[in-house]
């Protein structure tokens, strides 16, 4: 018979995450071999990410870490949103941002790829804390950026952004609260682009194109020359860029200016100079399939076993 102690399980259980009879029952069957214990929970956690694939993940949490001069923001999914609360599913979290920002792998391809801060692979991570947590789990995207950036995340990683800049007073406390309010601008505010330069010509052609129809349509317009109509749609396309363009927008704590005059005030008064470079903003599940409960189901399942 297989000889380990109370202690050994506990400690199996310590690094693992496993439950005490999964650790338990892996030491047996390993006959009491602490390091062959932990490769059959392994294994146990990748057949379980194959039994998994098919569930839909939607939930989970997305999250920033910066390091020395580069942030990573990154959004791992699970199942339920009860994960996004799990100490061992944050901490998986913090460390793929650890991965991230030390190994700066091209993709997630790549990043499954890479050797994890904990050892083994991230894929063999992730496999792990799959039978862990006993959700499917996957990490769907990240970004990472140098230099001087503003992070915020709202709610418990339901969304995070990132907004880099330049600037020659990044020590000095009026960038910090000016970047901090840029940061819960691009949150509270979904825009598409950062400014005029940054929408793609083919947008700003299928624009114009809507907006002249609609004129077109309009009585009082539809007899006016293209020349004409087209000179009004390039007016009207302030609205979009409005809508549509951090820098254009109306900053959100004083409507009398945009964010873009805020930011130039900001630097102007403090003596320096402070460039919005671009913005990086996750929304967790943004795209994904939901998964939809049927709780009356559920518990008939329960109540016949």
């Amino acid at each position: 018979m297989a000889e380990f102690s109370a202690k050994d399980v506990a400690e199996l259980r310590k690094q693992t995450g496993c439950g005490m009879m999964d650790c338990k029952n892996a030491l047996k069957d390993a006959n009491g071999n602490f390091e062959e214990a932990v490769k059959i929970l392994r294994e146990k956690g990748m057949a379980a990410t194959a039994k998994k694939a098919s569930r839909i993940a939607a939930e989970g949490l997305v999250d920033v870490m910066t390091i020395g001069s580069t942030t990573a923001i990154v959004e791992v999914n699970s199942e339920t949103d009860f994960v996004a609360k799990n100490a061992i599913f944050q901490e998986f979290v913090k460390d793929v941002l650890k991965t991230i920002i030390t190994n700066k792998p091209a993709d997630v391809d790549a990043l499954l790829a890479t050797e994890f801060v904990a050892g083994g692979t991230v894929a063999d991570a992730l496999a792990e804390k799959t039978y862990t947590i006993g959700e499917k789990l996957s990490i769907r995207r990240f970004k990472v950026v140098e230099g001087a950036v503003s992070t915020y995340i709202h709610g418990l990683g339901a969304t995070g952004v990132i907004v880099t800049f330049e600037t020659d007073m990044a020590d000095k406390p009026e960038f910090a609260e000016c970047a901090k309010n840029v940061a819960l601008q691009v949150a509270a505010m979904n825009v598409q682009y950062l400014d005029e330069a940054s929408v793609p010509a083919e947008v700003l052609a299928e624009e114009k194109s809507i907006l002249i129809k609609q004129m077109q349509q309009d009585p009082k317009m539809a007899n006016k020359p293209e020349a004409v109509l087209t000179k009004i749609v390039e007016g009207r396309l302030g609205k979009f860029y409005e809508n549509n363009c951090l820098l254009c927008q109306a900053y959100v704590k004083d409507d009398s200016m945009t964010v873009a005059k805020y930011v130039a005030s900001v630097a102007k008064a403090a003596g320096g100079s402070i460039k919005v470079t671009g913005y990086v903003r996750f929304d967790k599940g943004e795209g994904l399939e939901k998964r939809e409960e049927d709780f009356a189901a559920e518990i008939e399942k329960m109540v016949k076993g």
